[in-house]
């Protein structure tokens, strides 16, 4: 099995950056991606980015593009989500996830994956 454990979380202004973190352990050899989502209250989980486990694939949800980027450290089984230019709609609990297949569609897989982080809340005030 696999657990995983957010940090990172916090409450920010408007323009500010948080970086969250997502630590790994159990059998993570079984991995090939690491994902962060999040969900606002009201609404339902969404994908944000995922990360191959080389670290060379990345993808990101259009609403993030250009100032959230993800990021491992596989020596520290650690995935990292660098979030800049937060905005009020940024507002929510994101959580780490992990998964044997591609990170490639990882967001079309939401409903479907079993490995989670027990979240970090993440508040941006305007």
């Amino acid at each position: 099995q696999v657990q995983l454990l957010e940090s990172g979380g916090g409450l920010v202004q408007a323009g500010g950056s948080l970086r969250l973190s997502c630590a790994a352990s159990g059998s993570i050899f079984s991995i090939n991606a690491w994902g962060w989502f999040r969900q606002a209250p009201g609404k339902e989980r969404e994908f944000v980015a995922a990360i191959s486990w080389s670290g060379f694939n990345t993808y990101y949800a259009d609403s993030v593009k250009g100032r959230f980027s993800i990021s491992r450290v596989n020596a520290k089984n650690t995935v990292y989500l660098q979030m800049n230019s937060l905005k009020p709609e940024d507002t929510a609990i994101y959580y780490c996830a992990a998964d044997r297949l591609s990170a490639q569609g990882m967001g079309a897989r939401t409903r479907d994956l079993e490995v989670w982080g027990q979240g970090t809340l993440v508040t941006v005030s305007s």
